[in-house]
């Protein structure tokens, strides 16, 4: 008895109801599907309006000072400024402020974008926020291995990003990477 129904044996009233069901299933099968494939995106989708945020060179300086005093220290080359790096990162720091939280969202996008533009080989990046100085942030990011590690990669080029959000609070980005 296993199988499909035969419909030649149904009433038309039974036929009707029969596809009727089968017909929604596929559908709900098909909804579910694009829904799973829909949700599993690891970056999110959603809209926000992002706003340019102010600068704070001074900081932004002495956190790239910082990290290739380090550098050189421990026996590392000194990390190059570059214009490109940086803009990707103000757009980044931007799209966290508009957040309200730190993040790596859309990281990928922005190392295929830099990669792009400077034929880069390998892209990295660190991201803070409440830190009240460059000093601080700069050792937070050292006590952290994930953070460390990026500082002490092998890159050639790098551009830190430092804004103040509405609320008064610093948002830092910066980004590495090898060309």
């Amino acid at each position: 008895m296993g199988g499909p129904p035969n419909l030649t044996l149904l009433c038309p009233l039974a036929k009707k109801r029969l596809m009727k069901t089968q017909i929604t299933a596929a559908y709900t099968a098909v909804l579910a599907v694009l829904a799973l494939t829909v949700s599993c995106s690891k970056e999110p989708v959603d809209t926000i309006e992002i706003v340019a945020a102010e600068n704070v060179r001074e900081i932004e300086l002495e956190i790239l000072d910082a990290v290739n005093e380090y550098r050189t220290s421990n026996g590392y080359s000194a990390l190059e400024f570059s214009e490109v790096a940086y803009d990707v990162a103000n757009e980044h720091t931007d799209y966290m402020i508009a957040r309200g939280t730190i993040n790596h969202d859309g990281f990928s996008a922005r190392a295929s974008e830099i990669s792009a533009q400077v034929n880069a080989r390998a892209v990295a990046e660190n991201v803070a926020r409440d830190f009240p100085t460059a000093l601080d942030v700069f050792n937070g990011w050292l006590k952290s291995d994930g953070h460390r590690k990026n500082m002490e990669g092998d890159f050639s080029h790098s551009a830190v990003s430092v804004k103040i959000s509405p609320s008064g609070k610093l948002y830092f980005t910066q980004i590495f990477y090898l060309q």
